[in-house]
């Protein structure tokens, strides 16, 4: 049986764990990136980490790595990275980690490591071809075509978070207007219900995506009417990918995954009114299954 030490880098922690090649996690933990202290010391960190996790583990036969940012697919180095993970960009993380270890290494985004992580095991693993979103802060993307993550000529193919969808729309912090993420992320989310009023129906100053849907739970019908909206928003960027790939199955992950059967129902029913209906026909928009382990278990899909 192999095993191998997975992790998962992102701009707030680190997920780690042990793991089998049935995806069995033997073990498993989350320490903080401390990002601010730039890409070097991030890279001894997550190096110490992986030494310690060696201490009275199974013979390990591979390391997987899943990261924040654009990772090169030949040679897994960062191509790009956010000021989420300052100094990361240019770091020669598959080397780095190859040449300390001398065990083999997959280095992969984090959103293709997710989607890989269902498709081994989660939501898609009895389908061959699909789109992966994550819709978080921001919205990440990954294109599965015959179990295997289409990465683009560059590495960077899956950006769907930047599809225009209001030309001259609200400003993104990729330097466009009118991105996809700037009106059917969780941030979003928070920014429609301000813009309808509902700073003053809630305690804290800060409204975040969760008190949305809890109060809508509830029966507001505010909080519901600025659901319907983000959930339109959502629905115009995603016809836009069904029409270009023809996919018949969508998985959507991140914090939004967390509300259940009802909201995957509503996005695809929007997202069916949306396209054209020959492509409507065969579609399946559902949640992803894996939760916050889905990074780590496909960051070693690749070593099977």
């Amino acid at each position: 049986m192999k095993h191998f030490i997975a992790l998962d880098i992102g701009g707030t922690s680190i997920k780690y764990g042990v793991i089998n090649e049935m995806g069995v996690i033997l073990r498993k933990g989350e320490i903080k990136t401390e990002a601010e202290k730039g890409g070097q010391a991030l890279l001894k960190k997550i190096t110490d980490l992986i030494k310690e996790q060696m201490q009275g583990a199974p013979h390990i036969d591979g390391i997987g790595i899943s990261t924040a940012g654009q990772v090169c697919p030949k040679s897994g180095s960062v191509l790009f990275a956010t000021d989420n993970l300052p100094g990361w960009t240019g770091i020669e993380l598959k080397k780095h980690i190859q040449d300390t270890f001398l065990l083999p290494v997959a280095v992969e985004n984090d959103v293709n490591a997710a989607a890989l992580g269902e498709k081994w095991l989660g939501a898609g693993s009895e389908v061959e071809d699909f789109l992966c979103l994550t819709i978080g802060t921001g919205i990440g993307g990954a294109i599965v075509i015959n179990g295997k993550v289409y990465h683009g000529i560059a590495g960077t193919a899956g950006e769907f978070g930047h599809i225009v969808i209001h030309k001259g729309g609200k400003p993104c912090t990729c330097g466009s207007k009118g991105c996809f993420e700037q009106y059917a992320s969780t941030k979003a989310l928070a920014l429609i219900a301000e813009e309808i009023n509902l700073k003053n129906r809630f305690k804290s100053k800060i409204i975040t995506g969760k008190m949305i849907f809890e109060e809508a739970a509830k029966g507001d019908i505010v909080c519901q009417e600025a659901i319907d909206l983000f959930i339109n928003n959502m629905a115009v960027g995603i016809a836009s990918l069904v029409h270009i790939f023809n996919p018949g199955f969508i998985i959507i992950g991140g914090g939004i995954s967390a509300q259940g059967l009802w909201l995957s129902q509503k996005i695809e029913q929007a997202v069916k009114a949306s396209v054209m209906p020959s492509f409507a026909k065969e579609l399946h928009v559902c949640f992803a299954k894996l939760g916050n382990d889905a990074g780590i278990l496909g960051s070693v899909y690749g070593l099977l």
